[in-house]
């Protein structure tokens, strides 16, 4: 029986998802993992080699020359045949930064909501955010706010920040397709096309009240206020982060699936 492969360290999420020829294709699309598109980043985009590249993903060289050859197949396959690339899932773990290792880990038991927040108002677009509101909230008791600031911008890097404060679910304005398949990948709830004041949000969701306004782009109207696109699964908050672990978040936040890369 093979060993699972071991955990792959990643930069952080990207901010595009998925690619499409003009044309329209019939055949399936080309699924590359998070891994994979690491690898590419670093070796093509950022000019590392293979053993730097290793040192970064924590992995070793031989099992980079493995995921990349076949990344890169992937991506000639796309090219040539005209099909649509999907980036997807992948047996990994996001990097370590400075915030995430001074964030407090929430309590057992505990939902982490995050509002993109701006003077006590949910911010309406999620990739300019410069704070999240964080509420901790136990039995349907809110028991910690705390605002914290993002360090930085773009889709990826602000669902890579919230994956890593533990959040469970997200409330915010306008946001894009690219930001909602990141915050899929993470495991995060996302409730969509919200205004008004953060407090009162939050308050909304806990009991249940958040109406659905439909599609939540970024060009959306702000005019109502505490109503909310709902883009989870129902109104289950399900906890996938378990600190340091890696893998896709259907996965518990194990690694080990979709791929035989041997190290």
């Amino acid at each position: 029986m093979a060993r699972p492969p071991k955990c792959r360290c990643i930069g952080g999420y990207p901010d595009f998802w998925s690619f499409s020829p003009d044309d329209e294709s019939t055949e399936a699309p080309v699924m590359l993992s998070l891994d994979e598109f690491e690898t590419i980043r670093s070796i093509d985009w950022l000019g590392q080699n293979q053993e730097e590249c290793a040192q970064e993903m924590q992995i070793a060289r031989t099992t980079v020359t493995s995921i990349y050859e076949s990344s890169r197949k992937k991506l000639a396959d796309a090219l040539v045949n005209g099909r649509r690339i999907i980036i997807s899932g992948g047996s990994y773990r996001l990097r370590e930064t400075e915030e995430s290792i001074h964030m407090k880990k929430k309590g057992s038991g505990v939902m982490r909501i995050a509002v993109t927040y701006e003077n006590g108002e949910v911010f309406q677009h999620f990739g300019h955010t410069q704070q999240f509101k964080l509420y901790d909230v136990n039995n349907g008791t809110i028991e910690k706010e705390e605002v914290v600031d993002t360090n930085g911008q773009g889709h990826g890097a602000l669902a890579g920040f919230l994956k890593q404060a533990e959040v469970d679910t997200l409330i915010c304005g306008g946001i894009g397709g690219g930001a909602q398949m990141a915050l899929s990948e993470a495991g995060i709830t996302l409730y969509a096309g919200c205004s008004g004041e953060a407090d009162e949000a939050v308050k909304a969701l806990i009991a249940g009240t958040l109406a659905q306004v439909g599609e939540a782009t970024c060009d959306h109207h702000h005019g109502e206020e505490h109503h909310c696109g709902h883009h989870g699964e129902g109104h289950e908050h399900h906890h996938h982060h378990e600190g340091g672990h890696c893998g896709h978040h259907h996965e518990g936040g194990h690694c080990g699936h979709h791929h035989h890369h041997e190290e």
